[in-house]
């Protein structure tokens, strides 16, 4: 359990020197999060069903149709709205998406593949993990690749999970063999690397400010146009940094929520910020672990 001792001194004053393609600044992580159908809900026999907004059905012992028609909105709308912004800035998305949805609508992972974007793993259902057994969570990830596999032709490199992970995660992910990169951290703005009997592990840090999932908190983002001041603000302050030491910026974003009409307009105008400044390289998680550990010396064993 070494991996999980906690580290408050990092890379310190001497982060690892990174090259990133075409000498950018910063690179652009874009995730699109695939939960939609895997959520909780009593009809399908949960105890309880997902809880945002104030639309939830009373008691909460009922079926909330109202809850499960919002979380339909994502692929039946919002995927094609954000897939087309997407093609025309030509960037690539990593889609981190839990094993039930691609067995619920494969077509979405074979359309994204087409497009150019990564399919990663965000559990088997949109859980936390830190109450599981060892044994349920290791049937759980083996699960979880083999729907991924299956819808999008290739399995998953890359690992995030809902919340919490527990302990033994990532150890689980690399007895499995054949992960990357897992984003279970949030503690820094740049992959690190432990070494495993199996090979080099990177983790990737993820964010939960540059978040669309801001939008649903009492007091988070009211509109697109905030949403784009916030990602700006992000992505200028890194750009500055990244004429001495470039960095990494996430994005999260969700088929239902981003995608919104008064939304999606904020992801554009980030997406014409990046652009007209410069200095970015937007690219999938698993090439920004690939590229990491081919190319600094943090790849060569900073745990």
């Amino acid at each position: 359990m070494s991996f999980y001792q906690r580290d408050y001194l990092g890379y310190g004053a001497s982060p690892p020197r990174v090259v990133w393609p075409g000498a950018a600044r910063v690179a652009v992580s874009l995730v699109i999060n695939v939960e939609e159908g895997s959520e909780f809900s009593i009809r399908r026999g949960d105890a309880v069903n997902e809880r945002i907004y104030d639309m939830t059905a009373e008691p909460f012992r009922h079926p909330d149709i109202a809850m499960e028609s919002h979380f339909d909105y994502g692929p039946r709308v919002g995927y094609r709205r954000i897939v087309r912004l997407l093609a025309k800035h030509g960037v690539q998305a990593t889609l981190s998406a839990t094993g039930e949805t691609a067995r619920l609508y494969p077509w979405m992972f074979e359309d994204a593949v087409g497009r150019g974007h990564e399919i990663a793993a965000h559990g088997w259902r949109w859980e936390g993990h830190q109450g599981l057994s060892g044994d349920d969570e290791r049937d759980r990830i083996r699960k979880t690749v083999e729907a991924l596999h299956e819808a999008a032709g290739t399995p998953p490199v890359g690992w995030h999970t809902r919340t919490s992970a527990s302990p033994r995660t990532r150890d689980l992910l690399i007895e499995h063999g054949g992960f990357l990169y897992d984003s279970d951290a949030y503690d820094d703005e740049l992959p690190r690397v432990v070494r495993t009997d199996k090979g080099p592990h990177v983790i990737m840090p993820y964010a939960l400010d540059t978040n669309d999932m801001r939008f649903q908190l009492p007091n988070g983002f009211r509109d697109g146009a905030e949403f784009a001041r916030y990602l700006c603000a992000a992505y200028d302050w890194l750009w500055e940094e990244g004429g001495e030491t470039p960095t990494m910026m996430s994005v999260g974003l969700h088929l239902r929520i981003v995608s919104r009409p008064a939304r999606i307009g904020g992801l554009a105008a980030f997406l014409d910020h990046v652009a007209a400044r410069g200095g970015a390289w937007f690219a999938t998680r698993r090439d920004i672990a690939r590229h990491w550990l081919k190319t600094t010396e943090g790849g060569e064993g900073n745990s």
